[in-house]
C-alpha cells in the first residue's frame, strides 16, 4: 500500500474516532444536563422529579395527586402513601381505647367547653369591671357609659344565637392565648393528615388559621359517593379513620379533647350519607373503632407525626409537608 493511501486511511480513522467521541460527550452532556434538572426539582428529593406532584398540587386535581404519588410509591419514594390500605371494621371496646393510651376514652365524644367557658367568662368579667369603675364618671356619663359597656355582654350573645358562625370565630381568636392552642391544632390537623396519606386519600391542601379550612383531603370519586349518598362500608371505614385522626391525637396527648366537635360532625356526614343505613349501636362502634385505628396509626408512626408537626407549623407547603413524611420515614 502506497504511503499516500496508507495517510488518507489514518487520517479517516482519526476523523471518525473524534466523530464518536464527540458525540459520545454530547450524549454525556445531555445526559448529565438532564439528570441535573431532574435533582434541582427537589433539594429534599436528590434525582427524584416532583414536578408532576407539585403540578397536580397547585391545580388541586385529586385525581392526578393520587397518580403522582402512585409513580412515585413504583420507583421507591413515597413509601409511606397508601401503606396501610386495609382497613377493617371491628368491634370495640373503651378499654381497648384506655389500653392504646387514650386519655379520659369515656368523654372523647363530649364536646369540650374550655375555649367557650374562658371566653364568656372574660367578656363578661370585664364589661363588668369597666362598668363598676365608669359609674364613678361624674353627671349623666356616670349612667350612660355603664349602661352602655353592660350591654356588650348581652350583643356578644345575640351574635351567637343568631350567626354562631361568627362567635366560635371570635372564641378560636380568644383561645390563642392558651399556651397549648397552637400545638393542639397543628398535633390535631397533622394527624388528618398523615392518616388520610397513610390510607391513600389524597391531600389538597391544609390551614392552621383560624376560620379557615384545615385539611382538604377528599377526592372527587369519594365527593361523588358522598353527595349521591351511596358510600359503601369500605369507604365508609377509611373515611372515618380519617376523620377521627385529630380526635385521637389529641386524646392521645392531652386529658382533655378540644377539637373534636368538627370531627364528630365530619363523621356524622360521612355515616348519614352511607348505604346501609347504621344503627346507634353500630354509629357509636364505628367511633370508637375508627379513634383506635388512628390512634395506632399514630403512635406506630410517631416519627412521621412529629415530623409533620414541625412541617406544617412552619407553614410548609403540602409538597413539602409529603416531603418531611417520606424523609422522616
Amino acid at each position: 500500500m502506497s504511503t499516500l493511501a496508507m495517510s488518507s486511511l489514518y487520517t479517516c480513522f482519526f476523523k471518525n474516532c473524534q466523530f464518536a467521541l464527540q458525540n459520545c460527550n454530547n450524549r454525556r452532556c445531555v445526559s448529565d444536563s438532564r439528570k441535573w434538572r431532574i435533582r434541582a426539582s427537589s433539594s429534599a428529593a436528590p434525582g427524584v422529579d416532583l414536578s408532576s406532584l407539585d403540578s397536580a398540587l397547585a391545580k388541586k386535581d385529586s385525581d392526578a395527586v393520587k397518580e403522582a404519588l402512585n409513580q412515585l410509591s413504583e420507583i421507591g419514594w413515597a413509601k409511606n402513601w397508601s401503606s396501610q390500605p386495609y382497613v377493617s371494621r371491628r368491634t370495640t371496646s373503651l378499654r381497648e381505647l384506655t389500653t392504646l393510651g387514650i386519655k379520659n376514652a369515656e368523654n372523647l365524644a363530649i364536646p369540650s367547653v374550655r375555649n367557650d367557658a374562658a371566653f364568656l367568662f372574660t367578656v363578661v368579667g370585664t364589661t363588668g369591671f369597666l362598668g363598676i369603675l365608669t359609674s364613678q364618671l361624674p353627671g349623666d356619663w356616670g349612667f350612660f357609659v355603664p349602661y352602655l359597656v353592660g350591654s356588650i355582654s348581652l350583643i356578644v350573645l345575640a351574635v351567637g344565637s343568631i350567626s354562631p358562625g361568627l362567635l366560635q370565630a371570635a372564641i378560636g381568636g380568644f383561645s390563642a392565648v392558651f399556651p397549648d392552642y397552637q400545638e393542639r391544632i397543628a398535633r390535631h390537623e397533622a394527624a388528618h393528615f398523615l392518616v388520610a396519606y397513610l390510607l391513600g386519600v389524597p391531600i389538597l391542601g391544609y390551614s392552621l388559621d383560624i376560620g379557615k379550612e384545615h385539611v382538604n383531603l377528599i377526592d372527587k370519586r369519594l365527593e361523588k359517593l358522598i353527595y349521591s349518598g351511596q358510600l359503601d362500608a369500605k369507604e365508609l371505614d377509611r373515611l372515618a379513620v380519617v376523620a377521627m385522626a385529630g380526635l385521637a391525637a389529641e386524646g392521645l396527648k392531652y386529658d382533655k379533647v378540644i377539637g373534636q366537635s368538627a370531627d364528630l360532625f365530619s363523621l356524622q356526614r360521612f355515616i348519614n350519607r352511607s348505604k346501609p343505613q347504621l344503627s346507634k349501636d353500630q354509629q357509636q362502634n364505628l367511633t370508637r373503632w375508627a379513634v383506635l385505628f388512628a390512634g395506632s396509626l399514630l403512635k406506630n408512626n410517631r416519627v412521621l407525626h412529629e415530623a409533620l408537626i414541625s412541617a406544617m407549623s412552619k407553614k410548609a407547603t403540602v409538597l413539602e409537608c409529603i416531603e418531611a413524611i417520606e424523609k422522616a420515614g
